[in-house]
């Protein structure tokens, strides 16, 4: 489900039945690595509102915890920490952040969710066929990953 008014009432009476909960992690900056940051946005966003759609009535997808590259890491940990405890709180059984940053491997269980990180694809020059085939491919790699966890806990 979406985070929007419509989708968050259908949310609100099946509630019982949505126990995933996906952040996408944005990194920002307004520096060199500027145009690699908004490839990331762009790749994530469209990655996980594709994600949102395969399993509506069993997600949410909400708005992403964007960040400012130059902050501090530990910072960041314990603000995107203090999410997965008030959205673990309110009784989602599992917490599913989605990044191309890097710098968030190996957080998992400080987090107490699951990070899966994807490389970012490029995909301002490719045209419209191309980057749905290559989105959906990276879906699909994304939904086994998402089954088979939901499976061991």
């Amino acid at each position: 489900m979406l985070w929007n008014a419509q989708e968050i009432d259908l949310f609100l009476k099946e509630k019982a039945y949505i126990d995933t909960v996906v952040i996408p992690l944005l990194p920002v900056s307004i520096s060199d690595g500027t145009r690699q940051e908004a490839e990331q946005a762009e790749f994530i966003s469209l990655l996980t509102a594709m994600l949102e759609r395969q399993f509506k009535g069993r997600m949410l997808l909400i708005p992403a915890f964007t960040y400012m590259t130059s902050r501090d890491h530990r910072a960041k940990i314990e603000e995107l920490k203090s999410w997965c405890d008030e959205l673990s709180a309110q009784g989602f059984a599992h917490t599913v952040c989605i990044t191309s940053d890097t710098s968030w491997k190996g957080h998992e269980e400080e987090l107490d969710a699951n990070i899966i990180w994807m490389p970012s694809i490029p995909l301002h020059h490719m045209d419209d066929k191309y980057k749905r085939k290559i989105v959906d491919d990276q879906v699909n790699q994304l939904i086994k990953i998402i089954v088979q966890k939901w499976q061991s806990a």
